[in-house]
């Protein structure tokens, strides 16, 4: 049983919008706050905000269930009660919007004066304690859909909250002069699209490093299984783990000789090639008895998705050491297709972006449409894609969203004479620098005073993309391709609450300053 927000109050509970946040904090917890403040005071917003919020429900769990039953949404009217989904919302944006893990979230819901009242309890009369495993298993219910409906409400309310500003535009003074004059609810948007890398947690990977990491796991998990079903063969597992290290690292002590005899070379070679096959028959010794202990497994009654992990880091180990003797011992170069990088986040890429210090990154890479107002209008996560692949489908999923858009600036990583002129067909104007030489045409088109104007305020997109990564898209510390498009999710939508939060503070500041009025300077 769930609600999204419980409306009856309990004794010493303070309503949400009577909340008194420190307007002169420069800590990230008021603003962010402030921004969820205006989503519960605003009652468009927060009816629309809670008519999505009601989708995020776990699914049904128990004995007897079907797969088919598994996959279904429990029900949100019976049953024990569950976290609101508010409270969910709140910890979520907070978690993302202070760059923390699930434990600072669990003492701060647990012991933060002004969270607990966001979350809807006194001060002083409720008690209530919320456990380390009920918040990481509440987050992990919503899903990149829910966030970005939720992302499109925050971005109307925050347009709309821009053109309510005492000055007649934004209030952040680092935003687009332009927008000051403009006033009409369905403005022109100005776009500026750009991508980044976010990492994963995943160590650097080399073939022998990503070998012993799925023989161990493979051990690990056939110790598990065996004591499980009560099977022989894996009682001294951790130090058949041990033994498989210490033969990794005595390839890793090894070097290739840099003596100027060939004799010495040959013999250094000889050795190195001779502790990859003892590496590998040791690896292939193991894979196969989990194999073994694979089939006792199921034959013992075990359900398939207790060992389809296991398959997988079977699967991985056999990839790897094929790789493994066709480098050392036929001496070939593996094709980067081929290539894995991490046996534990296998959407991991390798990527190298040409930046000064950074030769490269293990991660993927996102694309974000920012408006001149700063707030995120949409961002898709890139799966063996690069900049030139999705800029069309950046400008026509934001105009799905955000019809005003416009105008877009790309740099020149999206430049491809197909995008060219797809583009042109869905903005009035785009600022898009073409690769090599330019023709007389291209001259005239990228001289012209609108075009530097906007090529020059481009570059604002990198304090979107810098504020991102400040507050948690960094690396990406969740599991699983589902976990880190749901972390980038919520990571946009914490940063557009936290302008929306940024936008009230603002207003309220130069509501006091009109109120006080002016001081008069000293003589």
């Amino acid at each position: 049983m769930r609600t999204v927000h419980t409306t009856q109050m309990s004794l010493g509970q303070l309503d949400i919008a009577s909340i008194k946040l420190n307007l002169k904090s420069r800590d990230d917890i008021p603003v962010i706050l402030l921004g969820l403040q205006q989503i519960y005071i605003t009652p468009e917003l927060r009816d629309a905000v809670f008519k999505i919020l009601i989708q995020v429900v776990p699914k049904r769990s128990g004995k007897g269930l079907t797969e088919v039953q598994q996959r279904q949404q429990a029900s949100s009217e019976r049953g024990r009660p569950g976290m609101e989904q508010w409270k969910i919302l709140v910890l979520g944006v907070l978690r993302l919007g202070l760059n923390t893990d699930h434990d600072r979230i669990h003492e701060l819901a647990n012991h933060h004066g002004t969270i607990r009242q966001m979350l809807g309890h006194s001060e002083w009369y409720d008690e209530t304690q919320y456990s380390l495993q009920a918040i990481k298993d509440n987050l992990s219910l919503f899903t990149p859909e829910i966030l970005e409906q939720i992302n499109q409400e925050v971005i109307k309310a925050g347009h709309i909250l821009v053109k309510k500003s005492p000055k007649g535009g934004p209030t952040d003074k680092n935003s687009d002069p332009e927008t000051t004059a403009e006033k009409s609810p369905s403005e022109i948007l100005r776009g500026r699209c750009d991508s980044f890398v976010v990492e994963t947690n995943v160590h650097f990977p080399t073939d022998i490093n990503l070998l012993y990491d799925a023989v161990r796991k493979s051990i690990e998990g056939s110790a598990q299984l065996a004591d499980r079903y009560s099977l022989l063969g894996w009682r001294q597992s951790r130090h058949n783990i041990k033994q498989f290290k210490a033969q990794y690292r005595r390839i890793q002590k090894l070097k290739h000789s840099t003596s100027q005899d060939e004799r010495q070379k040959q013999k250094r070679e000889d050795e190195l090639e001779l502790e990859y096959i003892t590496y590998l028959q040791m690896g292939a010794q193991w894979l196969e008895k989990t194999e073994q202990t694979l089939q006792q497994a199921l034959a013992c009654g075990a359900m398939v998705l207790e060992t389809l992990q296991l398959e997988q880091y079977q699967r991985d180990g056999h990839l790897l050491m094929d790789q493994i003797h066709r480098r050392v011992i036929f001496g070939e170069k593996i094709p980067h297709s081929e290539k894995i990088f991490s046996i534990f986040e296998p959407h991991t890429e390798w990527i190298s972006k040409g930046k000064a210090g950074v030769p490269v990154e293990l991660g993927l890479r996102v694309c974000i449409m920012e408006d001149q107002h700063q707030f995120i209008l949409h961002h898709q996560v890139m799966e063996q894609q690069t900049d030139d692949k999705v800029a069309v489908e950046m400008v026509t999923e934001s105009q799905k969203r955000f019809p005003q858009l416009a105008v877009a600036s790309f740099d020149k990583g999206f430049h491809s004479p197909q995008n060219q002129n797809d583009l042109k067909e869905h903005l009035d104007q785009v600022i898009l620098p073409k690769k090599g030489r330019l023709s007389e045409a291209d001259k005239q088109r990228e001289g012209s005073d609108e075009f530097k104007k906007l090529r020059n305020r481009h570059s604002g997109v990198e304090s979107a993309i810098n504020g991102l990564e400040h507050h948690g898209l960094d690396i990406c510390p969740d599991h699983g391709i589902v976990g880190f498009k749901r972390y980038v999710a919520v990571a946009v939508l914490s940063r557009n609450i936290k302008r929306l939060g940024t936008l009230v503070r603002q207003q309220a500041r130069e509501k006091e300053e009109r109120k006080r009025g002016c001081y008069k300077k000293a003589a």
